[in-house]
């Protein structure tokens, strides 16, 4: 989510702007969505050059099913307290899930607080460039590791979110919607689609990924402001209804999810141990809050103590 430094526009033919032949598959679409990118991008914090390797970082690991409005104010309080890996590792990661705030999916704060002391033990504070380091540190999966080593260090890299996954379905394959999880076919669609030069490869990912967040969105699309409509085989097509698996909707009144929620919201706001009683006040169904609770445990979250107390993790 974050925005490469800008290559330099020439008035050369297409394929020298886009970095890649124009008979390359995809050559007609890097020049107009990078061109869109380059008017149209939001400036977000993670993407200026002062935010380096470690605020990008911090942005992908936030940004994980969670919207940037949500991400902003917490990444803002989080880079301020810990602006280099360093910072973090040093602190308990029960201090990590504090700050995480109500974010959702604490477990992200953990690995990110993994992730710190690794980068901190292993490579002296700084977040490496190689991917394949980048894949070894813990809390990091190919697509983050592709993230950072893209939008931070201007690498080329297939760089597959929800957003960049819409648009190559719908302006490549002619479908509405991608697969409800990522296929090999569409990794391997992706890596075709990559210019051939490293910085246009990096400005494409982040731009095709900007264009699926702010025009090729999951409804209402805005076709009308699409710099690729008219190549678009989703839209030449007639924009077919979606006819492969139901598409998973996300529940969370009600669910574990939100027993979970409650329950770190209290730890969260102590500074002290916090006895069973008062967690037992956030939920009435004793059953569903104990499951949620043990969950909780077992995933690190919370650490129980004696006479049934409990706090966030301290190692």
């Amino acid at each position: 989510m974050t925005a490469p430094t800008k290559p330099p526009h020439s008035s050369s033919p297409f394929h020298d702007r886009a970095g890649a032949d124009a008979d390359a598959p995809g050559a007609d679409l890097h020049a107009p969505v990078i061109d869109w990118f380059d008017d149209h991008a939001r400036d977000l914090p993670w993407r200026r050059p002062e935010a380096g390797a470690w605020g990008v970082m911090v942005s992908e690991f936030m940004l994980q099913q969670t919207p940037v409005s949500r991400v902003l104010p917490v990444y803002e309080q989080w880079i301020a307290r810990w602006p280099r890996p360093a910072d973090l590792a040093v602190e308990a990661p029960g201090e990590a899930v504090r700050a995480w705030g109500r974010l959702g999916y604490p477990r992200r704060a953990l690995r990110l607080h993994g992730a710190a002391v690794a980068i901190t033990e292993r490579h002296g504070g700084d977040v490496p460039s190689d991917h394949a380091q980048l894949l070894a540190l813990p809390g990091i999966g190919e697509y983050t590791a592709a993230a950072v080593a893209s939008f931070a260090y201007g690498q080329r890299h297939a760089v597959l979110d929800t957003n960049v996954r819409r648009v190559f379905a719908r302006a490549v394959r002619g479908v509405q919607y991608p697969p409800n999880a990522t296929t090999a076919a569409e990794r391997k669609l992706a890596r075709a689609l990559l210019p051939d030069d490293e910085p246009t490869a990096a400005r494409w990912a982040a731009a095709s990924m900007e264009l699926g967040a702010l025009v090729c969105t999951a409804r209402n699309e805005a076709c009308a402001r699409c710099p690729i409509a008219a190549q678009c085989a989703w839209r030449l097509a007639g924009k077919p209804e979606h006819d492969g698996p139901a598409r998973r909707g996300q529940t969370y009144a009600g669910t574990d999810r939100q027993v979970r929620g409650k329950l770190l919201a209290v730890l969260r706001d102590a500074h002290a141990p916090v006895p069973q009683a008062a967690l037992d006040r956030v939920w009435h169904e004793p059953v569903q809050r104990a499951r949620a609770l043990d969950g909780l445990v077992a995933d690190g979250l919370v650490e129980p103590l004696p006479d049934g107390l409990y706090r966030l993790p301290l190692t």
